[in-house]
């Protein structure tokens, strides 16, 4: 009887391949992937050999260097990536509508395990981070005038 992989495992199976096809390959390529994602060597090697999953914190910038979508790597923790997804416009009307907290969102996606509702809620953060980080830099091209000034 085959044993099921644990998630550790399954976390492995996409991301070593992944950090493979990236360029991550030969020697020094753990310690490569650990600065590029600011995780210890250690946890590297852990998580590429199936050993252990990276704090949540570190998702968004191992999904971005291995070239893995986050949305794969949070479903392989066992959150519905269609669960994540905005609402359509033929569903529940966005318009108008009062904003919501990550707990009220996790409720309403029927996130009732602790662990994902915790990786939701470092992804929601990290997306935050990045929509501040874009809207505090300059326009490309604005910086002396625009391209036509040049």
């Amino acid at each position: 009887m085959t044993e099921t992989p644990t998630r550790a495992q399954r976390f492995a199976a996409l991301v070593a391949p992944a950090a493979q096809r990236a360029g991550y390959t030969g020697h020094g390529s753990n310690a490569r992937l650990a600065r590029d994602t600011g995780m210890s060597e250690s946890s590297v090697s852990r998580m590429l050999k199936g050993q252990a999953i990276p704090e949540l914190k570190f998702f968004p910038a191992v999904a971005e260097k291995v070239g893995v979508g986050l949305l794969d790597l949070l479903a392989e923790m066992g959150i519905p990536p269609e669960s994540l997804q905005p609402l359509s416009e033929t569903g529940q009307s966005q318009v108008g509508s009062a904003s919501i907290s990550p707990a009220e969102a996790a409720d309403r996606l029927g996130l009732s395990d602790p662990v994902s509702r915790e990786m939701l809620f470092a992804t929601i953060e990290r997306l935050k981070r990045l929509e501040q980080q874009q809207d505090d830099q300059p326009a490309r091209g604005n910086e002396h005038g625009g391209a036509a000034a040049q």
